[in-house]
């Protein structure tokens, strides 16, 4: 994962490059694999909350929000919803994974005890899209 121009100790770092483990397949058979994720804004989270597509399925709203902030994938000329609807499974987890790792959402964990042997494990609480 790269990091658009040269970094110092003080530079913010606002875009990370990625590439999907399995690619979009446009409409013309071309595979995109490599692109660019932004850091998401306050504007990215709250906007998509008023679409009516968020509204009738929350679930979707994870789609708005990566077709908000993946900014290039491939030679695609733009990243919209359906190219995000278009992706594998496992490459809508891996920009979920990404999206929540670079704005800082890291897993909150809590100890869970098993009921029957006692035994206590560290359990991971869902992210925003997760």
């Amino acid at each position: 994962m790269g990091a658009s121009g040269t970094s110092s100790a003080t530079e913010l770092v606002t875009e990370v490059e990625f590439e999907l483990p399995r690619g979009y397949v446009d409409a013309d058979g071309d595979l995109h694999r490599r692109g660019v994720m932004r850091l998401a804004t306050a504007a990215d989270e709250i906007y998509p909350l008023k679409d009516p597509r968020v509204q009738n399925w929350p679930a979707y709203l994870i789609v708005i929000l990566l077709a908000r902030v993946v900014t290039k994938l491939g030679r695609l000329p733009e990243v919209n919803p359906g190219v995000i609807e278009g992706l594998f499974s496992e490459d809508l987890a891996h920009l979920q994974d990404l999206y929540n790792r670079i704005n800082g959402l890291t897993p909150t964990t809590v100890a869970s005890e098993c009921a029957r042997c006692g035994h206590v494990q560290q359990v991971e609480v869902p992210l925003l899209g997760g």
